[in-house]
This record gives structure tokens, C-alpha cells and sequence, in this order.
């Protein structure tokens, strides 16, 4: 076991089904994203450990096509992945625009790098 984390607030997150020929998510599962991710205004935790992202409560794993990204003229870092929670899929977006979103960032591509290398 590995004490790998990199834990820092994110500005923005939203959780979608994806690919879209997966199950379908009930309205049980859309609730509490809705809730406590996609129209949360406050910030949320995240934790990205050697193969996971904790996202508030949900663990999110199996994870693939992981971009991570600096928009032009934009002060902020955007970490987007496909993944599973449960027995579902989901394409997340997550941003952060705190002033260490450099450091962040730098975190997250040597992060990619040594778990995912061929992404």
C-alpha cells in the first residue's frame, strides 16, 4: 500500500454518464451527484491516490483517458477522466482556479506519468 495523495479543493466538478451506452444512472444516483457535486457551489474535496480519485464521498476507479489541462487565458487546471463508482460509468470534469493551480497541475502530470504512462 502506497502513501501516494495529492488532496486539494476543487472550484468546479461535474459528473456525467458516460459512455452513454452504459446503464442507465436512477434518479436515487442523479440526486445525490446533483447534491453533494454537480450543483454544490461550495468547493470539493478531491484525493487522487495511485489509481483512484475521491470526489467528496464517491471513489471513482478504472480509470482511463485522463487529460489534465491549462486553458489559455484561464488561471485554472482542468482534470477530466473516465471512470467507475459502483457498477456505473461517468466522465468527470474538475477544476480548480485557486492560486496553486500551477502546483496542482504539476502534481497531477507526474501523477498521470507514473499510474497511467500509456494515457
Amino acid at each position: 500500500m502506497s502513501d501516494f495523495d495529492i488532496k486539494y479543493l476543487a472550484d468546479k466538478v461535474f459528473v456525467h454518464r458516460w459512455p452513454h451506452d452504459t446503464p442507465i444512472w436512477d434518479e436515487n444516483v442523479i440526486s445525490e451527484l446533483n447534491d453533494s457535486i454537480n450543483k454544490n457551489s461550495e468547493k470539493k474535496q478531491i484525493i487522487v491516490k495511485e489509481k483512484t480519485i475521491l470526489i467528496q464521498k464517491i471513489t471513482f476507479f478504472d480509470l482511463k483517458k485522463i487529460g489534465i489541462s491549462v486553458p489559455p487565458f484561464k488561471d485554472e487546471c482542468t482534470l477530466i477522466f473516465e471512470g467507475k463508482f459502483g457498477d456505473l460509468s461517468a466522465h468527470a470534469h474538475v477544476t480548480i482556479n485557486h492560486k496553486n493551480y500551477l502546483e496542482i497541475f504539476n502534481q497531477l502530470i507526474s501523477w498521470r506519468r507514473k499510474f497511467f504512462p500509456s494515457t
